[in-house]
């Protein structure tokens, strides 16, 4: 025989319980039904450059090269060339950083942008397309596109991810944590230009890249940040601390922090969307005549009433002892 935990009291079936996909940092979390809610991949990255999903760094890179120029907008006209642009930059941006690869091929779209994100959360396709092909000398035989004028334009920062583990009481209840992230910064010595001027002679200047960021403008550091984690987060949520990420270039705005929560698993309890588990065996004769048992939950050990006559493989409820279900603040 089994009980089960709920954040109400009434009889149930497996599809009538949410299952968590996205957490926000303004979330509430309280106790009631809520709709089920799953995110899925509306593309594939390793499709959209035609990459195998072992290819390198390289082979991504001349993957989106090549079609980048095949589907810019100034050069291909046809209908649905700068969606198929877009897609291309977005899948590129993904798959050529470490760390959000590793997120995708882990948790696939949701855990990269979460449930009801839109594609803002990716950088400008343009600012990524000259970045890339500015560093080649510009964009030759591309009708002139990019040059001094991309140079000098504000570029966004990116976002950063921190993998936060949580034990299983601390994913129910909520908690309060510290973490420390390694994110790029503003450099200081030449506030965010990546230049160095060097006067010569009388109103001539001659421009040389910062000694401390090499020309980039920022400079790695690391910051311990105070995060309220909400009750109720499961393995796979997303917590979004806006503006925390890496600061953007030529006073581009900076990116956002996102935390990807994974939880710890219990011994005894197991967790069900929001539901809790616990299977538990009686007598023979106790299941005839009834009897009150003591059972684990997250709040402690509590009396749990058998009633007379219950049979095998029966599950009971216990109102009120399950896990808060999430839903976005209005």
């Amino acid at each position: 025989m089994s009980y089960l935990t709920a954040p109400s009291l009434s009889l149930f079936s497996r599809d009538s319980f949410p299952l968590l996909s996205y957490v926000g940092p303004s979330q509430a979390a309280y106790r009631r039904r809520g709709s089920r809610f799953t995110v899925r991949a509306d593309l594939e990255y390793y499709s959209v450059l035609g990459v195998s999903k072992n290819a390198s760094k390289s082979e991504i890179k001349s993957a989106y090269r090549k079609l980048a120029r095949s589907y810019h907008p100034d050069v291909n006209k046809e209908p649905g060339a700068e969606q198929k642009f877009k897609e291309i930059s977005n899948a590129y941006e993904v798959l050529s950083d470490d760390e959000k690869r590793s997120l995708y091929d882990r948790y696939g779209e949701a855990g990269l942008k979460g449930a009801g994100m839109g594609m803002g959360d990716f950088s400008n396709p343009f600012d990524l397309f000259e970045s890339l092909f500015e560093s080649m000398g510009g964009m030759g035989g591309m009708g002139g596109m990019g040059g001094r004028a991309s140079r000098n334009r504000a570029v966004d920062g990116q976002d950063e991810y921190y993998n936060l583990v949580l034990t299983f009481k601390e994913a129910v209840f909520g908690v309060e944590k510290e973490i420390e992230i390694t994110r790029l910064e503003s450099c200081g010595t030449c506030n965010g230009s990546g230049n160095d001027l060097l006067f010569v002679w009388w109103d001539r200047r001659n421009i040389y890249p910062c000694n401390a960021c090499s020309g980039d403008g920022r400079v790695r550091r690391t910051k311990r940040i105070s995060l309220k984690v909400p009750a109720g987060v499961d393995s796979g949520s997303r917590l979004r601390v806006r503006s925390e990420g890496n600061a953007g270039k030529r006073g581009g705005s900076p990116g956002d922090l996102f935390v990807i929560i994974e939880v710890i698993p219990d011994p005894v309890l197991k967790r069900d969307d929001t539901n809790i588990l616990y299977t538990c065996k009686v007598s023979y004769i106790d299941a005839i005549l009834g009897t009150t048992i003591k059972v684990p939950t997250v709040d402690g050990m509590v009396d749990l009433k058998i009633p007379s006559g219950t049979q095998p493989n029966t599950t009971l409820v216990m109102s009120k002892k399950g896990v808060p279900v999430l839903t976005k603040a209005t």
